[in-house]
């Protein structure tokens, strides 16, 4: 809460003097030797105790936690990043901390195909063992905690606000969810808004949780691919989902692919490179192969080029894009355009 000092310093002085309590116990002028005499000034400046009651507080509820990087609870693959949290907020369950995980991110504005692949994707990584982690924004963050929640190992949220909030709203039935069946963690204090400048910083701890990253959709200037090139720097798997090249989803996930990350097809690709127990991965698919396929294909396509390549009327086509669409077979995107969901 000291205002300047970040975790770099906050580090330095743990290394220096050992313990908080024993940092507060300085001198000015020995804090000086370590950081800016603003800084020290501000660390034994009077402090609103307000905060620190609203804290325990909130740890009244058996939900609610806060672990500091020197707990056995702390994450140990986070020990690993270049910069670690020294304190986080978790509600729910601490044990998922350590468990083996794969971090699954994607854009807001997924397509249908995109939700589908992210849960299915979650799902199989989570039945084999694998706790899925992302950041529970819309589209694929919450396909990813959906999938991740129905399998055996759960899923951990890491978000960008304090933990008595909930950011977007949209998604509080799944925040309670993940409190009660898996995790929600942030470093920010309790009371913190939705600040632009926090999600980019929060995606370190997403990577830094993960043995490997994947990313279902993305376009080229997602922040998603934020969190990919942490996890390269933290010596992380990238793994990606090939799209049609037609859509704006799928460019960030060919980019990452011609930069070196590993097309992958089906959760099994995954568990495989990261020397993970094989498991039934089979991807959802439609039960009836309608013949009205042929000529969608897999790439969007207007009502006038399938007019032209089934022979049928816009009557009869809009009637069984309808059907095919109330059966969760077809999508319709934006511009009239329409989709097989495979």
């Amino acid at each position: 809460m000291v205002p300047g000092l970040g975790g770099e310093s906050q580090r330095r002085l743990l290394k220096v003097f050992g313990s908080p309590s024993v940092v507060f116990s300085q001198s000015i002028s020995d804090l000086t030797q370590y950081v800016k005499p603003a800084i020290a000034r501000a660390l034994l400046a009077e402090f609103d105790s307000s905060i620190i009651d609203a804290v325990f507080a909130w740890l009244d509820d058996p939900l609610n936690h806060v672990i500091t990087i020197a707990d056995d609870t702390y994450p140990k693959s986070l020990l690993n990043i270049p910069d670690p949290p020294l304190l986080l907020f978790v509600k729910g369950r601490l044990d998922l901390l350590n468990v083996p995980a794969l971090a699954i991110v994607g854009s807001r504005n997924a397509s249908a195909q995109g939700v589908r692949n992210a849960e299915a994707f979650a799902l199989s990584a989570s039945d084999s063992g694998l706790c899925v982690v992302s950041g529970l924004a819309q589209g694929i963050d919450t396909a990813a905690h959906t999938g991740g929640l129905r399998g055996h190992a759960s899923s951990i949220a890491v978000v960008g606000t304090g933990l008595d909030k909930v950011y977007p709203a949209s998604n509080r039935d799944l925040a309670h969810q993940l409190a009660q069946s898996g995790a929600i963690i942030s470093e920010f204090p309790l009371g913190t808004p939705p600040l632009a400048a926090n999600f980019p910083r929060r995606n370190r701890i997403i990577s830094g949780l993960g043995l490997g990253c994947l990313v279902v959709e993305a376009s080229v200037r997602s922040g998603s691919l934020i969190t990919a090139r942490l996890a390269v720097e933290q010596g992380k798997d990238v793994f990606a989902i090939p799209g049609s090249i037609h859509s704006p989803h799928a460019k960030g996930c060919h980019a990452l692919i011609k930069q070196g990350a590993k097309l992958v097809e089906s959760a099994n690709d995954i568990l495989e490179e990261l020397g993970h127990p094989l498991c039934d991965v089979s991807m959802p698919s439609t039960s009836t192969e309608h013949p009205l396929f042929v000529h969608l294909g897999f790439d969007p396509v207007d009502t006038e080029v399938l007019v032209h390549r089934s022979g049928l009327t816009i009557s009869e086509l809009s009637a069984i894009l309808l059907q095919l669409e109330l059966d969760g077979c077809v999508t319709c995107l934006p511009g009239g355009l329409y989709q097989r969901i495979a």
